[in-house]
């Protein structure tokens, strides 16, 4: 049913010039799953940089109106981003060539806010998944799958997000993730368009081996992290969108995620 009914959404999407009818958003609610860019954006602890906003330009121009111009600076991985396939699988797919299919599809949302709560290394397990599937349906193929931890409560406190407002290599990181069983599940049986979580990575914290990552970087698999709004969602139902800055061979950018929740 999920499927069908993103199926009519995209194709009166399409036809829409054609026929005369147009997407009456006024049937969806409309979620913004994205943190703000801006001075508190929180990197990952070795970034180079962080975000960085520069006026160009304010005021009034000699013609009388106003005019303003910005330039901004940020590393790929940090605030709501896109992890290409290429971030963790040389020669896979840079952030220009995640097909878009991937990054406009119908979503669910597998709730591990009580796990998380209880142990803040907590990895989403393969019963974790079958759990969900056993309540809500079996995760189809090309689905967006997201990971609601909860963490976004603490956003932009860096202690409290990442574990440790230490900068660089020897930060020592404390959230939850996605467990190998569980992104095996759902990248190699399941065929997820993409993984996303509310959390700095997919993997958790004290990953040094960022398993989660490579599992989803072998098979084309993006990721979206550091979302936020994930508890107005469903979970399932809904469809997302997470467009992510167009940067030709790059491996991540900074991406605008949105979800389109059916009313009822």
């Amino acid at each position: 049913m999920q499927r069908l009914l993103f199926l009519k959404f995209a194709v009166l999407a399409a036809a829409a010039p054609a026929t005369g009818q147009t997407l009456d958003l006024a049937r969806y609610a409309l979620v913004d799953l994205t943190h703000p860019f801006n001075d508190q954006t929180v990197y990952w602890p070795t970034a180079p940089s962080t975000f960085a906003l520069e006026r160009q330009a304010w005021g009034k121009t000699p013609g009388g109106y106003f005019y303003s111009s910005f330039s901004f600076c940020t590393p790929e991985h940090g605030g709501t981003h896109l992890d290409a396939p290429l971030h963790f699988a040389e020669g896979a797919a840079s952030t220009s060539d995640v097909p878009l299919e991937r990054l406009i599809a119908p979503a669910v949302v597998i709730d591990v806010g009580r796990a998380a709560e209880a142990d803040r290394n907590y990895r989403v397990s393969r019963a974790d998944v079958e759990s969900f599937e056993r309540e809500h349906g079996s995760i189809a193929e090309g689905t967006i799958v997201l990971v609601r931890t909860g963490w976004s409560r603490f956003w932009p406190d860096r202690e409290r997000y990442l574990g440790d407002a230490a900068l660089g290599a020897g930060a020592r990181l404390s959230f939850p993730g996605i467990g190998e069983e569980a992104a095996r599940l759902l990248v190699e049986e399941r065929g997820a368009a993409v993984l996303g979580i509310d959390t700095a990575s997919i993997d958790y914290g004290p990953s040094t081996d960022f398993i989660a990552h490579r599992i989803g970087a072998a098979r084309g698999v993006p990721n979206l992290e550091n979302l936020t709004n994930l508890d107005r969602l469903p979970p399932r139902g809904a469809f997302v969108i997470a467009l992510p800055v167009k940067i030709e061979g790059g491996s991540g950018g900074p991406v605008r995620a949105v979800a389109l929740v059916p009313k009822r």
